[in-house]
């Protein structure tokens, strides 16, 4: 597969995290917990974690959330978590950052919303103020522009230079050059006030699959800061997994884009790791990083009557998520592993040869035997009740005996 030829940026560090020129996209999260209940936070925190996410943001809103924060700092530490943690700040940041400074210090990140700051306008001591909390701990930043929360003095500003034209801009094009102008001039203020340039993420948050498009494409041909990517708002379920791959996957395959998050609205009760699946999903499917080993499966026609071929491939699909955990400590480069499982003999042996293993299971009124194939060859031919079983077996051992061990289990072996 073609490489991608990143957009050349700076690199900004969030904790252990790289983020931005060579470094690997970075999949990024958000709790939906109260921040003062620090022991749902943490925990919640924790589950995104073993999903996956590589940063997660937490909402500082009051003087609770922010006495909170060095509380779920060391509470994952002592649970053995350790991700970066952002603060997420909008009216009152300057304030909560100045009152309480073991709040500043365990954040790894601040997100700032430009719009509901002070920047633009006279007095932009509130905006100062963050920035300077900022430098004098050493944190980078997120410059969040949201057009929900657009810096409406800039607007107008620009609204009213644009009719004054003779040929003027629709008012979508002046809304998203608002939103560009917020974020580079934000940036540059900040810049200013003492943050390093390569303490500076800027991300221009949509609703619109096609505003995205269009906002970073032009972020990314004026500054070379990483970009933060996502739709806000994104949705619920099918609409939202939809749209967020639809805006996502142009801009990463032209190589914009250095953190990004999926904003599903989670079904009442459900778990919030959904969204960090489907991020990594999304730069798994354009080649761009690998996170678990991939499932290619038939949809399934008349040929296939049974829904055997539907069974084993969602079995194999939950049997990869159960040992994942297990086995990316253990092997190294397994998150790589493709298998294939295929209904019936039009196109299961094809399949097959092109996966690392392969199965083709017996169509209506096929022969009742299941090849399988093993880095495109023959290997064994499964008949009877224990397919299932046998070809997990299979997985096993070719898992076992393709991938080296970690250090870690080298070390565990040798004690």
């Amino acid at each position: 597969m073609p490489e991608i030829q990143r957009r050349k940026t700076v690199t900004v560090k969030i904790g252990q995290v790289r983020v931005g020129s060579d470094a690997p996209v970075v999949v990024q999260s958000m709790t939906n917990t109260d921040t003062a209940d620090a022991a749902s936070t943490i925990q919640q925190v924790a589950e995104l974690v073993e999903a996956g996410s590589e940063l997660v943001r937490v909402t500082v809103n009051n003087d609770d959330a922010a006495k909170a924060v060095p509380h779920i700092v060391e509470g994952l530490a002592k649970r053995g978590v350790h991700v970066p943690i952002i603060g997420d700040f909008h009216y009152n940041g300057h304030q909560l950052l100045k009152k309480y400074p073991a709040c500043a210090r365990g954040l790894a990140k601040y997100r700032i919303n430009p719009g509901n700051v002070s920047i633009g306008r006279k007095d932009d001591d509130n905006f100062r103020t963050m920035i300077e909390c900022a430098v004098e701990n050493q944190k980078p930043v997120r410059i969040g522009v949201n057009w929900g929360s657009l810096d409406q003095a800039l607007l107008t500003r620009l609204m009213d230079e644009n009719s004054k034209r003779p040929d003027p801009a629709p008012a979508r094009d002046v809304m998203l050059e608002a939103m560009c102008r917020s974020g580079l001039d934000s940036a540059a203020a900040a810049e200013r006030y003492g943050l390093r340039h390569n303490q500076i993420i800027i991300s221009g948050k949509v609703s619109g699959v096609r505003d995205l498009i269009d906002v970073y494409t032009m972020l990314a041909a004026r500054c070379d800061y990483p970009l933060h990517l996502g739709l806000t708002e994104a949705g619920m379920g099918m609409k939202g997994i939809v749209a967020s791959t639809s805006g996502l996957a142009p801009l990463l395959l032209q190589g914009i884009g250095d953190t990004i998050r999926v904003s599903l609205t989670p079904k009442p009760g459900s778990s919030r790791t959904e969204e960090v699946l489907t991020a990594q999903q999304i730069l798994q499917s354009l080649g761009i990083r690998s996170f678990t080993p991939q499932v290619t499966a038939c949809p399934g026609c008349g040929r296939t009557t049974s829904t055997f071929f539907q069974e084993l491939a969602q079995q194999i699909q939950d049997y990869l998520r159960e040992s994942m955990p297990v086995w990316r400590t253990k092997y190294a480069g397994v998150e790589e592993l493709k298998l294939a499982v295929m209904g019936c003999v039009v196109n299961g042996p094809g399949e097959s040869k092109h996966a690392n293993i392969g199965i083709s299971l017996p169509g209506t009124f096929e022969e009742p035997k299941a090849p399988v194939y093993v880095d495109g060859r023959l290997m064994t031919t499964l008949r009877g009740d224990t397919i299932v079983q046998d070809f997990q077996k299979i997985l096993d051992e070719y898992v076992r005996t393709h991938y080296s061990s970690t250090q870690q289990e080298l070390e565990t072996t040798a004690v």
